[in-house]
């Protein structure tokens, strides 16, 4: 569309709105009726420990809200010399599982507990033999379990429990509504009637009954919806939150909430079975789409939904990419102290591609970026770590090619169940901040997966953008057009993906490096158990 078509589709509203709330930055993408950015806006932020839990306060919640929004709108206004009333539709996703616990007034009752928080192992393990189902220590129901198992005083006085996503969505438009894929982080889905699962449900509230409480589970757990419907419309209070300048409009449909996972599937077209998506941020997770269920349970695999409710298999690593942006940060400052002051983007392209000159498996040296607890490989908590043998072949190279090898190391172990159940993947499509450097983390990845892995050239828009995408197809899908076909026909008819096959040598590299990494867990729980 030119200049003169975008300004004429802003004034009209035929756009659609999304914002995501990821671990690192809440980024606003408003698009026009061809899925193209018009105008972004975000807000950087951090999780915090405070009391034993990671979490993000309600101030920063409505500052990014906010700050975002208005950078969008500024963008807007530069560029195109208008103001924005109306938006055909909006969206807001965020990151999945956690615990926002809410009384009849409204009030939060104990800050937000992210998915960060590896604090619920006890009701996880409970929950997962009571339903015969894995519940990761990350999802809602887990949270909630822990809080009762704990005697938390807050426990009685619950009305309603949500995820981010659901909690914003319920600020702005007043409805308890979440979308399928964000829900089934919360508590285990029937794919039959996309919705909770019944007999689990009646299980939980049976495992509870003796308690007391005057809630059932039901009851306090938000509205599931599928793709494609609507669940609220702006209310005027909430276009006064979303705009400060307050010249939105309310009325504006919104779609339903969704999960940072099923905007990432959207993101990169794939929601059809047999294909597969890796996100790489703070924390890292593939997912399938899967044909047929698993052969039993596995702690290391959730079993989440598209966002239209197909059951997906997920691995799920909780810590991805916080070690290597920190180590990035202790060369920024070298260079810095070397009057050298060298551009951002310069700096990872030119250390990413050094590990392509790096042995095979890294030279022998291990590192662990565990900033929290990994589910997958057993770690309560973290203690990012880096160790190397006197016989190690410590050169820069080596050191670059193992912080990307081991920021896949997690995933990999998990991923190696999928294969043993013989789960078809036809294709793997890869997106996040790790990306941006063509073709290294593209090659890491496919040697750590062993399968070819594809990047988009709309790889880099992200969660935000993927939301906005569900948003436009609530309001512009043909009659019966399934999310997939919308995808393939509509969004990403024209757009080039590159594939990378695996090497065989970076594969054989991999291997050697993940039986090294494996070996050296005791060392990582030795830090844990040690260093304070």
């Amino acid at each position: 569309m030119n200049h003169v078509n975008i300004k004429e589709a802003i004034s009209k509203g035929e756009t659609s709105l999304g914002i995501e709330f990821g671990s690192t930055r809440i980024k606003a993408v408003l698009i026009d009726n061809h899925f193209e950015t018009i105008a972004s806006g975000s807000y950087e932020w951090e999780n915090r420990l405070e009391d034993g839990y990671w979490t993000y306060n309600l101030p920063d919640i409505m500052t990014g809200l906010q700050t975002a929004y208005s950078e969008m709108k500024q963008e807007v206004e530069q560029k195109f010399g208008i103001t924005i009333r109306t938006i055909g539709s909006i969206g807001f996703s965020a990151m999945m599982h956690g615990y926002m616990a809410f009384d009849n007034t409204g009030e939060l009752l104990v800050p937000f507990r992210t998915w960060r928080n590896s604090t619920t192992g006890a009701a996880a393990k409970e929950l997962t033999d009571k339903f015969q189902f894995n519940i990761p220590e990350r999802w809602s129901i887990a949270h909630l379990y822990q809080a009762i198992l704990n005697e938390e005083k807050h426990v009685p006085q619950i009305e309603f429990i949500t995820t981010l996503a659901g909690y914003i969505h319920w600020l702005l438009t007043g409805n308890k509504a979440i979308g399928i894929g964000d829900a089934s982080g919360m508590f285990p889905i029937d794919e039959s009637t996309h919705d909770y699962n019944e007999s689990m449900v009646k299980q939980f509230d049976e495992l509870i009954e003796a308690k007391g409480y005057p809630w059932k589970l039901r009851g306090i757990l938000p509205k599931v919806h599928v793709s494609g419907e609507q669940a609220g419309v702006l209310t005027e209070a909430g276009a006064k939150i979303l705009d400060k300048s307050q010249n939105l409009q309310p009325g504006i449909p919104l779609c339903p909430p969704e999960g940072d996972a099923g905007t990432g599937m959207v993101a990169t077209n794939s929601v059809k079975k047999r294909t597969g998506n890796v996100s790489v941020g703070t924390s890292v997770f593939a997912m399938i789409v899967l044909e047929k269920e698993l052969s039993k349970v596995y702690p290391e695999i959730d079993v989440v939904t598209t966002p239209d409710g197909s059951p997906v298999g997920m691995v799920h690593a909780n810590n991805c990419s916080s070690d290597i942006n920190a180590w990035m940060g202790l060369f920024r400052e070298f260079s810095e102290a070397m009057g050298q002051k060298v551009d951002n983007s310069k700096l990872f392209s030119v250390m990413f591609n050094k590990a392509l000159e790096a042995d095979p498996d890294g030279g022998g040296l291990l590192s662990y970026g565990y900033y929290s607890g990994e589910n997958i490989t057993g770690l309560e908590k973290g203690r990012p770590l880096f160790v190397r043998t006197p016989e190690s072949n410590f050169n820069l190279a080596n050191f670059m090619r193992t912080h990307l090898f081991t920021a896949f190391g997690a995933l990999k172990i998990g991923m190696d169940i999928l294969t043993e159940e013989n789960v078809a993947i036809d294709s793997i499509l890869a997106h996040g901040g790790l990306f941006k450097t063509p073709l290294v983390g593209q090659k890491m990845i496919a040697a750590a997966m062993n399968v070819p892995v594809s990047v988009m050239a709309t790889a880099g828009e992200g969660g935000a953008w993927g939301i906005a995408i569900l948003a436009s197809y609530m309001m512009n899908k043909d009659q019966q057009e399934s999310l997939d076909a919308f995808l393939d026909k509509k969004v990403f008819k024209d757009v080039e993906a590159q594939e990378i096959y695996p090497d065989e040598i970076d594969v054989k590299g991999f291997e050697a490096f993940i039986e090294r990494y494996k070996k050296g867990l005791t060392i990582e729980q030795a830090a844990v158990d040690n260093l304070v």
